[in-house]
């Protein structure tokens, strides 16, 4: 049994959920507040199974219970380990490609721009919510400026020829966000068509922020 520690509209959850879907494993979601009483992350419980306080957490039962943080490092755990159907292309070239343009959305882009970034902004900068929205939307602009760019060599196709994988396990939750924060698309038409290709197909319907049994 697969276990999933997340949170519904964590990117980095919702990476692994797709992925997941993607694969067709199933798996067993256990919803870890990121609000709730100063954040359920941040409680004891919690950092004795994921020291780093952070989500999401996978823990494979069936491994001998072993425990996953980091969403890139459980699609690389579920690439190994349940390699069928892959997530990469087949290709070396490609394959490093998606997992620089993969790296980059949730290396750069995504930690400028998470939630407790943007609480520290708040809380100890004291910015306000205009000033805090400029700095969300510099950096996602930014971000996808570069990822629209690393999309030529896909142009016109998935990442995986007519199917999605990694790749687009990582961009469109990073899209997801800059809607939620009304950030202009109208630069990055590969992206959006990228997205359009995807957010209809059942995987990505059920990993859904607004689809989780804990959203709010």
């Amino acid at each position: 049994m697969l276990k999933l520690y997340g949170y519904w509209r964590s990117s980095a959850a919702y990476r692994v959920r797709i992925a997941l879907n993607l694969k067709g494993l199933a798996y067993q979601q256990l919803p870890v507040h990121l609000l709730r009483d100063g954040g359920e992350h941040h409680a004891a419980e919690y950092r004795a199974l994921n020291p780093q306080g952070l989500l999401p957490l996978l823990v494979d039962e069936q491994n001998g219970g072993v425990r996953i943080a980091q969403s890139l490092a459980i699609l690389e755990y579920l690439e190994e380990i349940f390699p069928v159907p892959s997530l990469l292309p087949a290709d070396p070239a490609e394959r490093a490609q998606v997992r620089a343009l993969s790296l980059h959305i949730a290396c750069d882009v995504h930690p400028l721009n998470n939630l407790r970034v943007l609480q520290y902004l708040s809380n100890q900068l004291g910015a306000d919510d205009a000033a805090k929205n400029a700095w969300y939307r510099h950096w996602v602009a930014l971000g996808l400026a570069a990822v629209e760019e690393g999309l030529a060599p896909f142009d016109g196709r998935l990442s995986l020829g007519a199917h999605p994988g990694y790749l687009e396990a990582c961009l469109i939750p990073q899209l997801y966000n800059a809607r939620r924060f009304n950030c202009d698309l109208a630069a990055y038409p590969r992206i959006v068509a990228m997205a359009a290709r995807c957010e209809p197909l059942e995987a990505f319907q059920l990993a859904a922020p607004e689809a989780q049994a804990d959203a709010q």
